[in-house]
This record gives C-alpha cells, sequence and structure tokens, in this order.
C-alpha cells in the first residue's frame, strides 16, 4: 500500500459518521439559504457523495468548531465553496500561533499548535483577507473573537501577520507578531468540493 492509499484510507470516514455529517450539513445549508441563494442541496450531497475524500475535511470542520457551510459555487472549475461559519472563530482552532516559523520562534510558552499546519492536516485553505470580508457580508461573524488571514509574504518574511475581527458594526484587518496566540484567536477555512 502507497503512503496516498494509507492516507485516504485513514481519512475514509465510517458510514455512520457520513451520515450523520450530511444531516448537519443538510440542516445547516437549509437554515441559513441566504449564503447560498439559487444552489440546491441535492447538487451539493452530490458532489461530496462523488469526492469522499473531501468529507473528512468538512467532518473535521464540524468537529473543530467551524460550522462549515455552502457560501458559493464556482462555475469555471464546477466546485462549491464551503466556508467556516460559526459565528465565532472556531473554539476548536483557537490559541494558535500564525505559522510553523513563528511556532519554531517562541522560546517559551509556545502553543499546541499554528494555524497554517492545523489548515493543511484539516485539509483546509486559511481564508484570504478578500474571502473574509466576503463571508462578513453573510452575517456578523467574530464579534467576540478574531481569526488569523492569509498573510502576503513581505509581511510574513518581516515577522507580521494579519488577523480579522468585526466590531462596532465594521470589519478591522489588524497586524500581530506571527509569534502571538490568543485564547480568542484562531483561524477560518475554506473547502472547495
Amino acid at each position: 500500500m502507497t503512503k496516498n492509499e494509507n492516507i485516504s484510507k485513514d481519512r475514509e470516514l465510517p458510514q455512520e459518521q457520513r451520515e450523520e455529517l450530511f444531516r448537519v450539513l443538510k440542516a445547516r445549508f437549509e437554515k441559513n439559504i441566504n449564503r447560498h441563494k439559487g444552489i440546491e442541496w441535492t447538487e451539493v450531497q452530490a458532489k461530496l457523495e462523488a469526492a469522499i475524500e473531501k468529507l473528512w475535511s468538512l467532518f473535521e470542520m464540524e468537529r473543530t468548531g467551524g460550522e462549515p457551510d455552502v457560501v458559493g459555487y464556482d462555475k469555471e472549475t464546477d466546485e462549491y465553496i464551503f466556508y467556516d461559519c460559526a459565528a465565532e472563530s472556531p473554539k476548536g482552532r483557537r490559541s494558535v500561533c500564525y505559522d510553523h516559523d513563528a511556532l519554531e520562534s517562541r522560546k517559551k510558552h509556545k502553543p499546541e499548535n499554528n494555524a497554517i499546519d492545523l489548515a493543511a492536516a484539516i485539509g483546509v485553505e486559511i481564508l484570504t483577507e478578500e474571502q473574509y470580508r466576503e463571508l462578513q457580508k453573510l452575517g456578523n461573524f467574530d464579534t467576540k473573537t478574531s481569526s488569523w488571514v492569509k498573510t502576503p509574504d513581505h509581511i510574513r518574511e518581516l515577522g507580521g501577520a494579519l488577523f480579522c475581527d468585526r466590531r462596532y458594526g465594521t470589519v478591522f484587518v489588524y497586524h500581530n507578531g506571527a509569534e502571538s496566540y490568543y485564547a480568542a484567536r484562531g483561524f477560518r477555512g475554506s473547502l472547495r468540493v
């Protein structure tokens, strides 16, 4: 068995978990129609059933508190786009610094993980600032927490990283040292199916 076969076997959800995930995703989809006008659940489910490996990533998004939901459809690539739509930054992904280099640079009190590696382990991409702003058009997110966003290389090379939140009815973008971490800061992911 090759390494890739091991990975895909490890990431295959048992039937019972798969059915429960579909139930949760469908209920959230139907409850939040404003996030995906013109998209039919049956089409999304058919795509998911054809891409079983993506279900594991959605399961991990759900398990860590992200409450993933469909936020769009890319006609060019024929993919549905899921974002973490929890009201606050996913609870199971908070208290993380920005990336591996930031984690390694900490001498004391290192967090358990970092946003970029954790996103890769889950199989998602961390939201960009633009995607974060798109999400905020669908509701009020991160009114008590904040979320790391994909940081441009020129900022990261200087030791910084970006995060966003919503306060006073406005979406703010801030900077911090990439090695910093806070109990109320996590990250939001995106997944294409």
